[in-house]
């Protein structure tokens, strides 16, 4: 009689990319860039911060339509690693998405507005930088008790992000990241040093041949781990089978010695 086996369980793919360029226009692409290499610097050192962008955030498991392209990101909370997406089931709500947005992306990012405020997403910044639509084109919001609340302009423009306290104040068609605690400016990437980047190029090398010694390490140390665990638990169920197969014949010697005392007594 033959059985069926039951179908494996298929795993569910989710978009990493819908072929779009970075960016709506060259402008829209480097402010996006601007920010997030000006973040990414930023929090280098900070190992449960994680900022990416340009890439899509899943926010129904099972669903792999569900899905939306944020600007750009900042996660707290989780690893650093090179996610091909976000998977909101498996992560953290973002704290901080920016959307530098277009007359043309305008119904988008209203929309985007909207789940965002209902995923959990604690700070929201809207950038126009041409001023197609937006007045004033920098415009932020804020999580309170669950509903977006505007984050009021300060006199220059800019807008005070709490959750990396960072100000976001418009420089000519860009935006410029400044801390708020020193006032020191963020630089963007022609203004730093060749030498600089240099040296940040050669450090990112060594600290992405660290983690892939330690993500080695640490998998021959879980290899062993296992394999003394499997060893262990061979050797358990073999004393288990000793101690059985022993009592058992000890039963089986006492059975026979209370025969042979029956048939001696009679």
């Amino acid at each position: 009689m033959s059985t069926l086996r039951p179908k494996r369980k298929r795993k569910m793919e989710y978009p990493t990319e819908d072929g779009q360029p970075m960016g709506e226009t060259p402008l829209h692409r480097i402010v996006m860039t601007d920010l997030i290499l000006n973040l990414e610097v930023r929090y280098l050192e900070v190992p449960d911060i994680w900022v990416g962008g340009n890439l899509f955030l899943c926010y129904e498991e099972g669903n792999p339509k569900a899905c939306v392209a944020p600007d750009v990101l900042l996660a707290k909370g989780v690893k650093k690693w090179d996610r091909p997406n976000y998977l909101l089931w498996q992560e953290t709500p973002p704290s901080l998405i920016v959307e530098v947005t277009s007359e043309k992306t305008r119904k988008e990012d209203e929309y985007k507005k909207l789940l965002y405020e209902r995923l959990g997403v604690e700070e929201l910044f809207l950038f126009d930088p041409y001023g197609e639509y937006l007045q004033p084109r920098l415009q932020g919001y804020r999580l309170v008790a669950g509903r977006y609340q505007p984050i009021p302009l300060k006199a220059d423009g800019s807008l005070l992000s709490r959750t990396t306290n960072l100000f976001l104040e418009p420089e000519g068609d860009r935006l410029r990241l400044v801390d708020a605690e020193t006032r020191e400016r963020l630089v963007w990437l022609e203004e730093i040093e060749p030498a600089f980047c240099v040296e940040r190029v050669a450090r990112l090398a060594e600290e992405a041949l660290a983690a892939e010694e330690e993500a080695a390490a640490e998998w021959e140390e879980t290899a062993a781990l296992r394999a003394a665990e499997a060893k262990a638990a061979e050797e358990a169920a073999a004393r288990q089978a000793e101690t059985a197969a022993r009592r058992a014949a000890e039963e089986q010697i006492r059975v026979l010695e209370a025969e042979l005392n029956r048939l001696q007594k009679g």
